[in-house]
């Protein structure tokens, strides 16, 4: 392309943040950030890429000169969803960055759980010696619900505590990294004998909802639901119903149908229910615009971006 293209950044939080980082780091645009919709609306015929989440998509109709759109997480059905975005504006989305930390935090609650921290805690707090034999990992069974960057570092992490992993994916490209594997199609015969089912897939029309009444009905009374996906993958009504039956017996999550948590929400008080504010994965400064960077200059060179959404499929 000719010349420097003219960049958005947009965030509600960070916007003045990301572009100090990227002017530090010698970005080669003309560089314009917003916190707001009416901040957005003022550059918005000028800008031809942007670098941003939750974008306002009354954005996008006045956008004439927009080629491209950076998401700052890995997250996109937001984008997806907006129809006044034109089919000719790629869209990329951070990769490779979220696995290490989503498959940590996992690993530190079920850890959590099964040597019985809690307990422990309460134990010291109450200044009692009270000798029991706590579970392990070991031998349990796992399964992950999407099997790319993210569900890929979970089964490694898994395979580490000598765990059995069974895996769900749309394609059984990964199928080898798992000891069974299941189709999009097969969601009750795969979570009856897990102990926990974590989920990572991306939010598309297919996947809203898909762990509802009925998967939920098919888990075992002592298993334990981690969703670390998007929170549309669990129908949280039905979700709140099982766990008030005790089955599953509990869940951990960090990703909600609306964030943040409405306070009067029962899975803050549920037996059993971890709830933490969408941590697990969190995006950093330097990883964004590392990642952003490198695509940009891509983008400038007429070179394949990183991380492009495919359209159809929705992720």
């Amino acid at each position: 392309m000719e010349g420097s293209p003219t960049v958005l950044v947009y965030s509600r939080h960070g916007a003045a943040r990301f572009r100090d980082w990227l002017l530090q780091h010698g970005i080669a645009a003309d560089l314009r950030a917003a916190s707001s919709p009416e901040e957005a609306e003022a550059v918005i015929g000028e800008v031809d890429v942007i670098l941003g989440w939750k974008i306002p998509p009354s954005l996008f109709s006045r956008a004439t000169r927009l080629r491209w759109i950076q998401s700052m997480g890995a997250g996109v059905d937001d984008l997806m969803n907006a129809t006044t975005l034109r089919p000719d504006v790629v869209v990329t989305r951070i990769v490779d960055q979220f696995g290490g930390p989503i498959a940590e935090y996992v690993f530190a609650e079920l850890l959590a759980r099964v040597r019985e921290l809690d307990r422990l805690r309460r134990l010291q707090i109450e200044r009692t010696w009270e000798h029991f034999v706590a579970g392990t990992l070991a031998g349990r069974r796992i399964g992950v619900a999407g099997l790319g960057s993210i569900g890929t570092e979970i089964v490694r992490k898994a395979r580490a505590f000598d765990m059995c992993v069974s895996g769900l994916s749309r394609s059984p490209d990964r199928a080898s990294l798992v000891d069974r594997h299941f189709g999009p199609n097969q969601w009750e015969e795969f979570v009856p004998d897990l102990d926990f089912l974590a989920l990572t897939l991306p939010l598309t029309p297919s996947t809203r909802g898909v762990v509802n009444a009925q998967v939920l009905a098919a888990m075992r009374p002592d298993s334990v639901l981690v969703n670390v996906g998007r929170g549309a993958l669990v129908d949280e009504d039905a979700l709140i119903d099982a766990l008030r039956l005790g089955r599953p017996s509990g869940a951990v999550l960090d990703v909600f149908v609306t964030e943040p948590l409405p306070p009067d929400s029962p899975l803050w008080s549920l037996p059993g229910v971890v709830v933490t504010p969408h941590v697990s994965g969190p995006s950093t400064d330097e990883g964004v615009g590392q990642f952003f960077l490198e695509n940009l200059q891509r983008y400038a060179q007429g070179e394949p971006l990183l991380g492009v959404v495919n359209r159809d499929l929705g992720y």
